[in-house]
């Protein structure tokens, strides 16, 4: 049995007969030739069939393909197999509804979320989930580095652990409970006994889907530290998991950001940051909306500022400081010098909040 070779590697073995397994991506049938193009975890490797043979294996089916190496630039990676011996590992697949080896989606949203197992495969929705794991990759990874711990905590609680936001109930055993909006309370207590925490975990709020702002399901990047002076000390964390995250996805996810032609922001060694009465005031004066006595930003008024950053200092992420008491959540600390405003901040990225912290 000879062992497994992924695609990406199959350059390195010219000359030697190997193993490859994944799935039936392509099925090209010539005049003269018929290729195979299989695709594994790493990427695509094509298979040349002699001109006699013909290949009735539907596409999207696990197959199994022993076969000499050789060079070939026009092949992906600079190789193909030759001399191919075709085994399948699954029964014929059921053709999917698309053509997944196409570079655009026709496809419509209930067809892809219908048939998902398969759809998921196409690379333009694949590299949504590439993103997602290297920004996780990199937000632990910046934070190991700076002594944090990370934690696991419960998702059943007893009751709401944020104000503003609905809590889904459950029945607990005859008992009411509920999914935890976030882990606030026992990352708050673990600060404690490891003085700097974090968490990757689900996060829930019975809040209806209307809004790309409105999850009522998202994956929460938490983390809590002890011994800081104010805000500015937790916002320098902040900046550095940023930070992590994105040098993550440029190292990891370098091709799914190629795929959806996407462009990485820079992150400035320190983010501009504007307090919320200022930010009032500019956006009053220049803007002519009439802001008085707001608690908190409009959508509309977070992308204005945005934009004022990016012209001001150049900067996709914007930090607005100092919100009024009235909009944050009980436990955000007062501004000892600004009654009726917090030591608290939210992140802004492109328009969008990205972070709440204090």
């Amino acid at each position: 049995m000879i062992s497994r070779v992924m695609s990406a590697d199959l350059p390195a073995h010219i000359g030697e007969r190997v193993t490859i397994a994944g799935w039936l991506h392509r099925r090209r049938e010539l005049k003269s030739v018929t290729f195979l193009v299989v695709r594994d975890m790493c990427g695509l490797a094509q298979v040349v069939l002699p001109a006699h043979v013909r290949c009735e294996i539907p596409e999207e089916t696990v197959l199994q393909v022993e076969g000499l190496v050789v060079g070939n630039a026009q092949a992906p990676g600079g190789a193909e197999l030759t001399e191919p011996v075709l085994t399948r590992l699954s029964g014929p697949a059921t053709p999917p509804p698309f053509d997944l080896y196409r570079p655009t989606l026709t496809a419509t949203l209930p067809t892809i979320l219908d048939y998902a197992p398969t759809t998921l495969r196409h690379p333009l929705l694949r590299a949504g989930f590439e993103i997602s794991a290297a920004s996780a990759a990199g937000f632990r990874a910046a934070l190991d580095r700076l002594g944090f711990t990370e934690i696991f905590t419960p998702k059943i609680v007893e009751s709401a652990t944020e104000s503003g936001a609905n809590v889904f109930g459950i029945d607990y055993f005859g008992r009411p409970a509920y999914l935890a909006q976030s882990p606030q309370f026992y990352k708050q207590a673990m600060v404690g006994v490891f003085e700097r925490v974090y968490e990757v975990g689900p996060a829930f709020r019975a809040e209806p889907h209307d809004t790309a702002r409105h999850l009522a399901q998202y994956a929460s990047l938490d983390a809590e530290l002890g011994f800081i002076t104010d805000h500015y000390d937790v916002m320098a964390v902040c900046r550095d998991a940023i930070a992590g995250m994105l040098e993550s996805v440029a190292e990891r996810g370098s091709s799914a950001m190629r795929l959806l032609s996407a462009a990485l922001p820079w992150v400035p060694a320190e983010i501009p940051h504007i307090h919320f009465a200022e930010a009032m005031d500019l956006i009053s004066r220049e803007t002519g909306d009439d802001v008085t006595g707001e608690p908190d930003l409009a959508p509309a008024h977070e992308r204005w500022l945005c934009d004022w950053a990016e012209r001001e200092h150049g900067s996709d992420l914007l930090f607005v400081t100092g919100y009024p008491l009235a909009s944050k959540p009980f436990y955000t600390h007062p501004d000892p010098g600004r009654p009726g405003y917090t030591n608290g901040f939210d992140l802004l990225f492109r328009g969008t909040e990205i972070v709440t912290g204090g």
